[in-house]
């Protein structure tokens, strides 16, 4: 058991990445408007997600490189290898800067669930004090730079917020039945498309790909720990997935369809199972944004790193400056409550160009010999691979085209 805790890695990080806000916001909206129905998307959203973050730690522990150190040495023609870190920056690095708001905004919301809101006033500014309380709380586990002072912070949220969305789904006594159904069986409601393919997508992200090879690469040192690598991945990826489907069964227990966020549900709950509901609702959304605060910052950063040839120490400058400068933004844009609309559906065009295109590349790098030698693609991994690279060129399509509002 000793052992078990000592390689658990950052697969949960990885998990906490995804479940934000955001993914939280979806599911719970999944559930009041369809019920147990679209569970099926979350099954093939963890199967996916799971295949593409395998190859990425796998990667990272044989190659002991990051995705983007990879490709900028696998990538032979300097005007594409150009074209490529120019999107991967774009993609990740503002994409982030632009998705922090949101993530410290949707765990101040849990916060605000159980204190309230306290607010001062700065220039005919109304600023918020909780997401400059989440900042610092992030800023000071990123700025110790120290991966295991990181790795268990994490993981105990995470641990916090998926028994806090647990508990919530067990207090409102699905019909174990009804979910199973709902799990293996595709339905497709009316008007349900948009919200599978956010499901999906909201699972599947492209700079998880890159945060699990750089995390892999600082967790393990040999070859011999890779079995350590795809057990940490598939637990934690399942236990995401199973927190995922949590928020939806305790959504789908509201008679009622006025909600759109996790804050809302906690109300739409009470009356039918008091305050402890709330209480829960509130430490999973608090933990969710928190997580995903702190991963956001930490992905980019080592992103860029990568790309630009630098050194990807938890400690150096150039590093410390990317974190640095996304969380400021993310606290800045929260607690006065700006959004910036533009700057957001330019993040979301350069996630639908990059989510194909990574997982395109990604595939083709862990099929050469001369990197991964013996651990490259069986033929089952590449036919999966293959499978859900044609997943993630819809949903990319599909990103793109509801930015510029053709579907």
């Amino acid at each position: 058991m000793k052992n078990f805790f000592k390689n658990i890695g950052p697969g949960p990080l990885v998990a906490a990445a995804f479940i934000g806000p955001g993914t939280v916001t979806l599911c719970t909206v999944a559930g009041v408007n369809f019920g147990y129905a679209l569970l099926w998307a979350m099954t093939l959203s963890v199967i996916a997600t799971i295949v593409l973050q395998e190859m990425s730690a796998r990667l990272g522990v044989i190659t002991q490189k990051g995705l983007s150190e990879t490709i900028r040495g696998e990538i032979k023609s300097p005007a594409v290898r150009i074209v490529i870190i120019t999107l991967i920056l774009s993609a990740i690095v503002i994409g982030n800067a632009a998705y922090e708001a949101g993530n410290i905004s949707g765990g101040a919301l849990g916060v605000k669930t159980l204190f309230g809101t306290p607010e001062f006033q700065i220039f005919d500014f109304n600023i918020d004090v909780w997401p400059i309380i989440i900042g610092f709380v992030a800023f000071v586990i990123l700025y110790i730079g120290n991966y295991k002072v990181i790795e268990r912070a994490l993981v105990f949220m995470v641990i916090l917020m998926s028994l806090a969305f647990l508990v919530t789904a067990i207090i409102t006594k699905p019909n174990i039945f009804d979910v199973l159904k709902g799990m293996v069986v595709p339905q497709f409601p009316e008007k349900s498309i948009l919200t599978i393919i956010g499901l999906i997508g909201t699972t599947v992200v492209p700079y998880n790909i890159f945060l699990h090879a750089s995390l892999a690469k600082t967790k393990w040192k040999s070859e011999d720990d890779l079995s350590f690598a795809r057990k940490d991945t598939v637990m934690a990826v399942v236990l995401g997935g199973v927190v995922s489907m949590c928020i939806i069964i305790s959504a789908s227990a509201v008679s009622f369809q006025d909600i759109n966020n996790a804050s809302d549900l906690a109300l739409g709950l009470q009356p039918l199972f008091g305050d402890f509901a709330k209480y829960f609702l509130a430490i999973g959304l608090f933990s969710a944004g928190i997580t995903s605060a702190i991963t956001a910052p930490l992905a980019a950063a080592y992103v860029a790193s990568g790309c630009l040839g630098w050194k990807s120490n938890l400690k150096s400058k150039r590093f410390r400056w990317v974190w640095i400068f996304i969380l400021f933004l993310g606290v800045l844009f929260s607690s006065i409550g700006f959004k910036s609309i533009e700057i957001i559906k330019f993040a979301q065009v350069a996630n639908g160009l990059l989510l194909p295109i990574i997982a395109g590349i990604l595939i083709w790098i862990m099929n050469k010999s001369n990197i991964l030698g013996k651990y490259k693609n069986s033929t089952l991994q590449n036919v999966l691979g293959y499978f859900i690279l044609g997943i993630t060129i819809f949903l990319g399509v599909k990103t793109i085209l509801s930015v510029f509002n053709v579907i």
